[in-house]
């Protein structure tokens, strides 16, 4: 079935007194485009979560973000009492300076902070990743909804399609005499003598050159196909554009051969249609 690469995925938990968040959202994209921003204490776990993400979206222009929010007293980095207070005296050392003042200017000084790598342990690391796949079912949920809307609006413009289509089918005799009374009154306003005989057979040849019952039959098929992808189990967007670009060349073989303003204004009306269909699939998965 038809799905959008647009969605919106969020879960989040209180881990150890932490609470972590992670956010997915998805935008459409010709291929894969992945970025994560991740929260420096989940970043061993960056490979697994990109393939993870990768595997289950596909195809779209996707943030992974993943947040920590540390209890309430809690600190990641502590002061190096030993280095700042070594610093200080070295400052004093140089110049009288007040405690408050010395202690100031140390606290500035290279490595007077430092922050405690914590290992991740196994629980944690599961947890998150039971995160991410609850946001990513969020995001295949929040796509499937949108694929609903944007099946919908396919299956019209490929039945307006279609219905104009039948235009053309029913057009075609109207085509051909129109033709044939046009070259008949060109060749008469010429006021020369003609060879009946040959001219019949100019005439079937030159109006075999314009016949479109192939266009029509091949265009009727890629209508055909486009409706079967649509109702395959996985969404196809790349296959349905080449479809696209399939009817689209049926359509211009059609207008380029029409020569008759009733059928050239029905091609116009198809190649709109054409046109909303391809915007509509940049949107599909």
């Amino acid at each position: 079935m038809i799905a959008s690469m647009t969605g919106f995925g969020r879960a989040e938990q209180t881990l150890d007194s932490r609470k972590v968040s992670v956010e997915i959202r998805c935008l459409n994209s010709k291929n894969i485009d992945l970025n994560a921003r991740i929260n420096s204490f989940f970043r061993e776990l960056e490979p697994e979560l990109r393939k993870t993400v990768g595997q289950q979206l596909v195809r779209g222009k996707i943030d992974l973000s993943i947040y920590m929010e540390l209890a309430e007293g809690q600190s990641p980095t502590t002061i190096n009492a030993a280095v700042v207070r070594s610093y200080m005296e070295q400052l004093q050392a140089l110049e009288p300076l007040s405690p408050a003042d010395a202690l100031q200017m140390a606290v500035r000084m290279p490595d007077a902070l430092k922050t405690e790598k914590e290992s991740i342990d196994k629980t944690t690391a599961q947890a998150v990743h039971a995160l991410v796949q609850k946001a990513l079912a969020d995001v295949q949920n929040h796509r499937e909804e949108e694929g609903k809307s944007l099946a919908k609006d396919l299956g019209t413009q490929i039945k307006y399609i279609r219905e104009q289509l039948q235009i053309v089918e029913e057009l075609a005799p109207q085509r051909m005499e129109h033709i044939r009374e046009r070259i008949e009154g060109n060749l008469a306003d010429l006021q020369v003598e003609t060879d009946q005989n040959r001219l019949e057979q100019e005439l079937i040849f030159y109006t075999e050159k314009l016949d479109i019952n192939e266009e029509i039959v091949r265009l009727g098929n890629h209508l055909n196909y486009f409706e079967e992808v649509m109702q395959t189990p996985e969404s196809s967007g790349k296959k349905l554009g080449f479809i696209a670009q399939e009817i689209g060349r049926e359509i211009n073989t059609i207008g380029s051969k029409a020569q008759y303003a009733p059928m050239q204004k029905i091609v116009v009306l198809k190649k709109d249609a054409l046109e909303k269909i391809k915007e509509q699939l940049l949107n599909v998965l």
